[in-house]
Parts: structure tokens; sequence; C-alpha cells
């Protein structure tokens, strides 16, 4: 009898276990953002999320392909409701460009060495209200490519808003360059 009690004691501590563990993965906001903020720029992105869509710049210090990123469930949840869920991760890499021609055409253009990246991941609780790289929804990154590890931005507001102003009505993001998003 008493090695019944211990079997079942033994298997209620496994399913707890079990629950637990499996509770404790369900909490996590982001795999790219640590306790206190600190957002880091994923790995092989390119592989493992969705290309969104792409914008192109001819001119200034922006100019070249932004090409944008995210989690495959994020695209399909954005399908469904219009809105990036918590925790969805956006990355826009900005490469350079090159024209030449070719005799597909005059002036045929292509992306050519990374610039930099930036990243947003979306926060609807607002976890980091003291951090300057939070707010809005949203938290902000930039990195280089002579340190991809860094985020370089300082603050939010002075280093990223700026550009996103022209896309406050669809939550700072520019959505409709991204055919993804549509289920069409």
């Amino acid at each position: 009898m008493m090695h019944k009690a211990r079997l079942g004691l033994l298997a209620a501590g496994l399913l707890l276990g079990i629950h637990l563990v499996s509770t404790a993965a369900q909490d996590v906001f982001s795999p790219h953002v640590d306790a206190d903020g600190n957002i880091t720029l994923p790995e092989d992105f390119r592989m493992n999320m969705v290309h969104l869509g792409s914008w192109f710049v001819p001119e200034g210090g922006a100019s070249g392909f932004h090409d944008v990123y995210t989690e495959k469930e994020a695209a399909q949840a954005y399908r469904e409701t219009g809105e990036f869920p918590d925790g969805a991760t956006l990355v826009k890499e900005l490469r350079g460009h090159v024209s030449r021609s070719y005799t597909t055409g005059e002036g045929v253009g292509y992306a050519s060495d990374i610039k930099q990246w930036f990243v947003m991941v979306k926060d609807r609780e607002g976890r980091f209200a003291d951090n300057p790289l939070w707010g809005d929804g949203w938290g902000w990154g930039l990195y280089k490519t002579n340190a991809p590890a860094i985020n370089v931005a300082a603050d939010y507001k002075t280093d990223c808003l700026g550009c996103h102003v022209p896309a406050k009505r669809t939550d700072w993001i520019y959505t409709q360059a991204y055919p993804t998003l549509n289920p069409r």
C-alpha cells in the first residue's frame, strides 16, 4: 500500500512539474528581451522569421532597401485581429543599394551591404515604463554592423519615434508595405 502511495505522489509531482515548466514557458514575454527591458537583435532572423515586405528609399541617409521581418505567429495574429500581439518582434534590415544595367533593363537595383538593423517589440502592458527605450506600446532598438549585440539607441523618443510619426494611426508601423499581413 505504501508503494502505491509513493507512486501516486511521484506521479502528482511529475504532473505538477510539467505544469510549472509549461506555465513558465507561457510567461516568457519575448525571447529577445531580458528582465530589464534590454532588447537583442534576433539571431538568424532571415531564416527564422517571415518577410513582411520591403521599402525602397532612393536617396538620403536611410537610402536603400528596408526589409522587414516578424515571427510567423505574429503575422498570423495580425491577419486575424489587425494588431500585433504582445511580444511580437519586428526586425527591419536596412541595406544599401546598387543600380546597374542588365539585359532585363536599365538601372536595375538590388540590395547590397547591410547598413543597420532596427528592432521593435510589442508591449501591450507597459512593462518597462522607466526604460527610455520603451513607450507608445513598443520597445525600440537600433543596431550597427560593427557591434550588432549593442542597442545604440538611448531614447526612443529622440532616436526612433520621429521616423514613425506618419504611421501613428497604424500603431507606429507602416503596415501598407507588408503584403504578408494581408491574407490575399
